[in-house]
């Protein structure tokens, strides 16, 4: 029965369809991956475009010997790769030179880079059909088939370019993520502020990146940093840096190279709270930029004390400092756990009541203060929600995880009801300081460990966790404007991927009231 279904002309015809599909599209691939570039000149540079099949899509634009930005232009089964080859000297030191041709060149990349890429996507199209035309002949020889393998290539290749096209998203070039290294970034990146403010503005942008690569590729005795405007405020945010002694001359390289103001710390800068690890922090002052710190669960009161005695250190614990015009609040982690893990909790149910009363405590003090507070600083995220509505800004750290969102705003008080008559009853008048906090959204920001999780972060054999950190940048109106997610390979490797956010061009996202915590680790 089996074989008589087997051999059923309708069978057989299912199989022959499916063979002159499978052909086509194997065709195509083979034409793309083989043929599908394309020479250009954007600027001084000579480059080449290709197009590869890929899961996410996306383009990638690598400039050696700095590294590569990629950027998440567009989705679909296609990834637009260009790569910056031959540099023309007499063009770059003209560029260099004369500022009216480095924005005429920046105007005229973008009409360059349009063209060849329309030019490519018909190379590739054409290149698709042929491979598809080719294999099928070869394998069928038979010009019915050959022309539907040819179709199918055609059908496939086509709804792809169009995937592309419909979900192209311009503004990505405002949130390059850098692959390289370190000290180049901002070289290659451009200015945060800059991008941040003029976004839409995708031209400039363009000729932003072409003129810093034009002047890194023209000097070779030192590379070139952006040049911030003067009224942006660079904060680096830090977190858990669990005693690894790497972290020191990390943050020292990324204070240097991105001329930061200040750095802040949202503790478990040491394992253990042991007096002996109090030599640790005495690297502090290498930083030479004011070191802002609140105590995590691995601090103990001796650690929080020796950071104290550091000259441009400042712990805040229930208090307020300025810096730069911006006003931060912060207060440390009101537990003392250094032995907890995933597989070893606190030991009681007072953890989360301890956290809130915390975030609690540090609220109060803000509203009694009169002051309008920019960003306010805990450890664990945890005692963040208090927070809500009444800062900006709340950075944290403590999960050794990444993540930016939204936090659920503040439910509205419940009216007392054991008081008679409390609905006649006059309520009491609002303080003036309390009247003059609105409330408004408030981002939560929650660091990685810089330190890799120090001791913690070998024992996954598998991956080691990443040394990570961010640096903020703020506006003259101390504004939250833009960010730079830096993540380095957990054994410290040279090489380093950054990612430019900028604030508004996608919805944080907002984190269920319902959802459970996610269990710290460490």
């Amino acid at each position: 029965m089996s074989g008589r279904v087997f051999r059923h002309r309708w069978t057989r015809r299912i199989r022959v369809a499916t063979a002159v599909g499978l052909t086509g599209v194997a065709g195509a691939l083979i034409g793309v991956m083989l043929f599908a570039r394309a020479d250009l000149n954007v600027g001084p540079f000579g480059a080449e475009m290709s197009v590869t099949p890929s899961v996410h899509g996306g383009t990638e634009i690598n400039i050696p010997p700095l590294g590569s930005l990629h950027l998440d232009s567009h989705r679909g089964p296609v990834h637009l790769r260009v790569a910056l080859g031959s540099l023309d000297q007499s063009r770059t030191e003209a560029l260099i030179d004369n500022p009216a041709a480095i924005s005429s060149a920046g105007d005229r990349a973008l009409d360059e880079v349009a063209a060849a890429v329309a030019r490519l996507g018909l190379r590739t199209l054409g290149l698709a059909v042929l491979g598809g035309l080719i294999l099928s002949a070869l394998t069928f020889r038979n010009v019915r088939r050959t022309a539907a393998a040819g179709v199918t290539a055609l059908v496939v290749t086509g709804g792809s370019l169009g995937l592309a096209a419909g979900t192209l998203r311009p503004d990505s070039i405002s949130e390059p993520r850098y692959e390289g290294l370190l000290v180049n970034a901002p070289a290659v990146v451009g200015d945060a502020r800059r991008i941040a403010d003029n976004y839409g503005r995708y031209s400039d942008q363009l000729q932003t990146i072409l003129g810093n690569v034009s002047r890194v590729y023209s000097t070779i005795s030192a590379l070139p940093v952006y040049e911030p405007a003067g009224n942006t405020t660079r904060l680096l945010h830090v977190s858990d840096l669990h005693l690894n002694p790497s972290s020191w001359g990390l943050i020292r390289t990324v204070v240097e190279t991105f001329e930061i103001d200040a750095v802040i710390d949202t503790g478990d800068i040491v394992d253990w709270g042991s007096s002996a690890e109090t030599g640790y922090v005495a690297s502090i002052p290498s930083i030479q930029v004011p070191y802002i710190y609140v105590r995590g669960n691995h601090d103990s009161a001796a650690i929080q004390a020796a950071v104290a005695a550091q000259s441009n250190a400042i712990v805040l614990d229930d208090g307020l400092t300025e810096i730069e015009g911006l006003t931060i609040a912060g207060i440390g982690d009101p537990q003392f756990t250094p032995d907890k893990s995933e597989t070893n909790e606190a030991g009681d149910d007072s953890g989360p009541e301890l956290l809130t009363a915390a975030g609690k405590r540090l609220s109060q003090t803000i509203r009694q203060s009169g002051k309008t507070v920019d960003i306010a600083l805990v450890h664990d995220p945890a005692m963040a929600q208090p927070l809500s509505g009444l800062v900006p800004l709340v950075l944290a750290g403590h999960q050794h995880n990444r993540s930016v969102t939204m936090l659920p705003p503040p439910a509205a008080p419940a009216p007392d009801p054991s008081a008679p008559g409390s609905s006649a009853a006059p309520s009491p008048a609002p303080s003036p300081s309390a009247a003059a906090l609105p409330t408004l959204p408030t981002r939560l920001m929650v660091e990685g460990s810089t330190g890799g999780a120090g001791l913690r972060g070998l024992e996954n054999e598998e991956e080691a966790t990443p040394l990570s950190l961010s640096v903020l940048y703020f506006d003259e109106n101390r504004e939250l404007k833009a960010y730079d997610d830096i993540q380095l390979g957990g054994t410290g490797e040279s090489t380093v991927e950054m990612q430019r956010n900028v604030i508004g061009l996608e919805p944080d996202a907002t984190p269920t009231p319902s959802a459970p915590a996610r269990q710290p680790t460490g």
